[in-house]
């Protein structure tokens, strides 16, 4: 259990899923406006959302924080081994980091990176990764100022719906 300002930060339940695929599917929508299509953004499907975070809450993989503000979720975390090829078995990743738009630059998000690095250095990691797409400013710049760094040559396309972007790593050590 981790604690950063006035948020508590703790391992999700399967009770959780809801309040996490309800924050993934609004923060999503926020975070994407500009980058893909009305249409795009609506077609998440909160069902969807929830069904995955149920099976990987119940399996433990990814491991899932959530950040709680006076009892409500308010954000999560998604964090593992690295699922890129090639990466050693030390190498972390973020696989999913979204707060409620409520809460953007209340520092949950800090809260929940702290959590995610403790969770990945007792997992015997020394080094982090994770995945945002390029166009994704808030992301990109929460993340720089959380020390990562770009790989530019990791840059990729990536199908998002009908659509594709591109998504650059960005990596940090952790200790």
């Amino acid at each position: 259990m981790s604690s950063t300002s006035n948020y508590e930060v703790r391992p999700a339940t399967l009770l959780d899923a809801k309040a996490i695929a309800d924050i993934h599917v609004s923060a999503s929508q926020a975070a994407y406006q500009g980058l893909l299509s009305d249409d795009q953004i609506n077609t998440v499907s909160a069902d969807k959302r929830q069904a995955y975070w149920r099976e990987a809450i119940d399996f433990n993989e990814p491991q899932v924080y959530v950040a709680l503000d006076d009892g409500e979720v308010v954000g999560f975390v998604g964090f593992d081994r690295s699922r890129d090829q090639g990466t050693p078995p030390t190498t972390g990743e973020i696989w999913a980091i979204y707060v409620a738009t409520s809460h953007w630059g209340r520092g949950v998000g800090l809260a929940l990176w702290d959590a995610a690095r403790e969770g990945l250095l007792e997992e015997g990691c020394n080094k982090v990764t994770l995945w945002v797409p390029l166009g994704n400013e808030r992301a990109l710049r929460f993340h720089e100022l959380a020390g990562f760094k770009r790989e530019l040559s990791s840059a990729k396309t990536v199908p998002m719906g009908a659509v594709k972007i591109e998504e650059i790593r960005l990596k940090r050590a952790l200790a």
